[in-house]
């Protein structure tokens, strides 16, 4: 082949490849792994006896995983969830593992075994309902991430949460309003589920 459609051809592919994205950069559109462990707030993966791996609910995009562990002071729950709008969203664990309706209304209330009402996480056990985790707080980029112990939280006997459902909510919990705190339309769920060890 002739020397200047040699270089020329050259040139083309150099260009081509400069335009391209290079591949070992992450796309910061991606929203999170959902397969993978949630990092805890120390830095690493937390250690889990369960998760629940969140799906969004018919017209909404939101994703993730939570974590539950159990430890001397309690449950401890870590979770990372994806395409929020920014702000507070409702956090709960509801009285039904069934995620199948198009808006979650499969999986029931709040968990709530000892029939108390509803309330803060802080709240001590007989002024909130086992499943009230409080809220989420996502940023501009629609991301949040949770990490408490939980000492109301059970993952064995009579008020296990083991079968029961996360659910996510399009608003804020304010924690007064009965019997769920107000918190909108659920935009997540996902079922607790044991990990096999």
């Amino acid at each position: 082949m002739p020397l200047r459609p040699l270089l020329l051809l050259a040139a083309l592919s150099f260009a081509a490849c400069a335009d391209r994205p290079d591949a070992d950069t992450p796309d910061p559109t991606t929203s999170l792994d959902t397969t993978s462990t949630p990092m805890s707030m120390d830095g690493g993966r937390a250690a889990a006896d369960a998760v629940a791996t969140l799906s969004p609910t018919e017209g909404n995009d939101v994703r993730g995983r939570v974590t539950f562990a159990d430890t001397p002071d309690g449950v401890r729950i870590v979770a990372e969830i994806s395409g929020l709008s920014e702000g507070m969203h409702g956090f709960h664990v509801h009285e039904t593992g069934d995620c199948s309706a198009p808006d979650a209304t499969s999986a029931g209330g709040h968990f709530n075994p000892d029939d108390t009402p509803h309330g803060a996480p802080e709240a001590p056990a007989p002024e909130r309902h086992d499943g009230d985790l409080g809220n989420l707080e996502a940023g501009a980029d629609g991301i949040a991430r949770y990490e408490r112990i939980d000492p109301n939280v059970a993952l064995s006997g009579p008020a296990s949460v083991i079968g029961k459902a996360v659910i996510v909510h399009a608003g804020q919990d304010d924690f007064t309003s009965q019997p769920s705190g107000d918190a909108g339309g659920r935009v997540a769920c996902g079922v607790i589920e044991t990990i096999a060890g």
